[in-house]
């Protein structure tokens, strides 16, 4: 990321999933540590949150999932990434993910993941460390 850049993270609700109040909350939280935050809205495809990825130039993709369907969802973000030739764009996925999945999400290439409870300074220190990296 260029010095000085203010970092670009969109934040994304795939599929069915209604509950986005964990998403607004990080959203809010990391537009007071200074980044600028997309947020989709609800039930978006995957197709429309590459689309906004590129549209917006963000930094970092984040799909929040309350629904247990992570694995297959975080996959195909991952294909329709390849596919728009947009690998540049960190992911990164927080909701109800089981401990047992974060290995799987890791081996798919994605560089934050952030369970419920997570804490919001653990977040925001994740964003810090991927700018200065």
């Amino acid at each position: 990321m260029a010095a000085g850049k203010r970092t670009k993270v969109l934040i994304a609700k795939p599929g069915l999933d209604g509950h986005d109040r964990g998403a607004r909350v990080v959203a809010l939280a990391l537009k007071d540590a200074g980044m600028e935050v997309i947020y989709s809205g609800l039930h978006r495809t995957i197709d429309q949150i590459v689309n906004i990825a590129i549209q917006e130039d963000v930094d970092f993709i984040g799909l929040s999932i309350m629904t247990g369907a992570h694995i297959p969802i975080t996959q195909r973000l991952f294909q329709k990434i390849r596919e728009k030739g947009i690998g540049d764009k960190a992911v990164f996925v927080g909701g109800v993910i089981p401990s047992r999945d974060i290995p799987k999400l890791k081996e798919m290439g994605v560089a934050g993941i952030f369970p419920g409870g997570t804490p919001m300074s653990e977040i925001i220190n994740f964003f810090a460390n991927a700018k200065n990296a």
